[in-house]
């Protein structure tokens, strides 16, 4: 070997050490990287990248136009400036119901009157809830002074419910401050009992839910209470950390006391007995925000569901006998995380409601499918109530770690049988610049795809800037009966907006039920609706829904794809009585009257 060839040697094998060198050092450096380190966009190597879910052009089937002016709909939430008082930032929410029985659903919005250490001035007219009739042709008007709900309050959640079984549609209004029960008098408006009901609770209100868990034709109330706000002065200057923001003591629900919830038994003469600590569902431990009926095991009686903030879930299990047992632990549904909205359905088709749970920033929304079909036992022989939290795995987990989610739904708004997902989102978080308004967030709409989990497409849904907003309520319903469900959506010290499902989508059927039951229970809350369409079944159940201080319409929606028939219908009234249909036509809505034996 001459010199030449010794050199290039050499300096050939000291390339090849250093190459391996880098190599080694290389792997070692990625296996030693803080899998939580950021990237330079702000994403989290590791975590952000890995999880994305890719959206193609198949999936982009939404589209909404917000017609709230041209719709009439003319309401300002909140017309003060905010003062960083809990109260405040919360609220408020919406109920959609047919009040007047034309076959229009109509929409009433919950308003919070003003600045609560400011009581002068605050009832003027903008400062009132609203009511809004629908007229049938897309437009609605306001007749909340004619009905006589032109009354303002701190208000925060709201549900149409018949308690007095005349057919008709009251409303109970919850509050920072005392409550109300309007009872619906038809053509002389509504008429405040609150009082003389005893259902007057004068805590901090939060969701409200009518259902009747015992089945007894009369339909019973459960109002979530938040915290213990007390509000002295004495606190107002302390500040304290979230997430490396200064956030005032009096906005973080951490500086108070959880509140006790109340169960108000319906006694059938026009009052109420709240039941909750001898039904064993006061939950006062919970700062609850909203609570749902639905039956988890399918054996005919409505359980209890509370989404707390900063608490534990309640997870109730009705027993039959007017007592409910807590099941939150082996349920593994009561985890402790900032719940605030609950969706229910029966997402996978396998005839069992499950839940979607919405929370605060850095806590991903959990999506709890019920495992009730796998048979499974406790000790003592009964059958195992338990959820598995799958909202990681089927897109719903990482998505909402930068973002506080509110009420929220399932529905399917392309109709073709499988059950979408919206979101409604806004931060609790001060605007650095301006502390006397709140961060907005993005807007959620989820499509499901078979087998394959959940899509967020609303970049797709033609919303524009309505995508970013500091929502807080939020409710769907099919307002102008086309087939194709709608949204309206509370905006925190905004205006409502109303988003028209304007999708075009071929060949894609549905079909609607109306439910009634003559003198108990007039809506037939609790009713289970089953569907067949080839070999696909779905179910739902009247009155089972969870939002943030609002209320869907009860009408049940089914999309059904390209099916031009319904093959077989199953309806389980709540006295356990069952109908059935058969070969029933599409794109219709069905009214059924049921005469109850209870």
């Amino acid at each position: 070997m001459n010199k030449r060839q010794k050199l290039i040697f050499r300096w050939g094998l000291y390339f090849i050490v250093a190459l391996v060198l880098l190599v080694i050092l290389t792997t070692l450096t990625e296996l030693t990287k803080d899998p939580a380190a950021r990237n330079s966009d702000g994403s989290i190597e590791g975590l952000t990248s890995v999880l994305d879910r890719q959206v193609d052009e198949k999936m982009k089937r939404f589209h909404f136009t917000e017609v709230s002016q041209e719709a009439g709909l003319h309401f300002q939430h909140f017309p003060a400036t905010r003062q960083s008082m809990l109260p405040e930032d919360m609220g408020s929410g919406m109920a959609w119901g047919d009040y007047d029985n034309d076959g229009y659903v109509d929409l009433f919005l919950v308003n919070f009157k003003g600045n609560i250490n400011n009581i002068t001035d605050i009832d003027k007219p903008s400062s009132s809830h609203a009511l809004f009739r629908n007229n049938g042709d897309g437009s609605f008007t306001n007749t909340t002074i004619k009905a006589g709900l032109a009354r303002p309050s701190f208000g925060m959640g709201a549900a149409w419910g018949d308690f007095d079984n005349d057919d008709d549609l009251d409303l109970y209004i919850s509050n920072y401050g005392t409550n109300s029960l309007y009872r619906n008098d038809g053509e002389n408006g509504f008429v405040d009992i609150s009082a003389q009901a005893n259902v007057d609770d004068a805590g901090f209100g939060a969701g409200v839910s009518w259902g009747d868990f015992n089945r007894d034709g009369l339909i019973d109330l459960y109002v979530c209470n938040y915290v213990e706000f007390v509000e002295d002065g004495k606190n107002q200057g302390l500040m304290q950390q979230q997430y490396a923001t200064e956030i005032p003591y009096t906005i973080n629900p951490s500086s108070y006391d959880a509140a006790a919830n109340r169960l108000y038994k319906n006694n059938g003469d026009g009052t109420f007995t709240d039941v909750a600590k001898g039904a064993g569902v006061a939950n006062s431990d919970g700062r609850s925000l909203v609570a749902a009926w639905f039956d988890f095991d399918n054996d005919g009686f409505q359980d209890l569901y509370i989404a707390n903030d900063i608490s534990s879930n309640g997870v109730y299990h009705n027993k039959g006998d007017g007592t409910f047992a807590d099941i939150g632990a082996s349920s593994l549904a009561a985890d402790y995380r900032g719940a605030m909205g609950l969706a229910v359905g029966d997402y996978d088709n396998d005839d069992d409601l499950d839940l979607f749970v919405t929370h605060w920033l850095a806590q991903e929304n959990a999506l709890f499918r019920n495992n009730i079909s796998l048979n499974w036992k406790n000790d003592d022989g009964s059958k195992r109530i338990f959820f598995i939290d799958e909202g990681e795995i089927m897109g719903l987990g990482q998505i909402s770690l930068k973002t506080v989610g509110w009420s929220t739904a399932f529905t399917d708004f392309d109709n073709d049988g499988l059950l979408d997902l919206w979101v409604v989102n806004g931060n609790t978080l001060q605007q650095e610049q301006d502390n006397s308004k709140l961060q907005a967030q993005h807007l959620h709409l989820f499509r499901q795809q078979q087998d394959s989990g959940f899509y967020e497409i609303s970049a797709y849904a033609g919303l524009g800037s309505n995508r970013s907003l500091v929502g807080r309520g939020g409710a769907q319903a099919d307002f102008n009966n086309d087939g194709l469900m709608d949204l309206a959506i509370s905006r925190h010290g905004d205006s409502t907006l109303l988003l028209k499902n304007t999708a075009t989508i071929e060949n894609n059927n549905w079909i609607k039920f109306n439910l009634r039951q003559s003198n108990k229970n007039t809506r037939a809350l609790g009713t289970r609706i089953k569907i067949r369409t080839g070999d696909i079944w779905q179910t739902k159940e009247i009155g089972a829904q969870g939002l943030y201080l609002s209320q869907n319409d009860t009408e049940v929606h089914f999309g059904l794809g390209r099916y031009k028939m319904v093959d077989e219908v199953i309806i389980i009234w709540p006295d356990t009585e069952i109908q059935q249909l058969y070969d029933v036509t599409v794109k219709q809505s069905i009214t059924l009257t049921h005469v109850p034996h209870y």
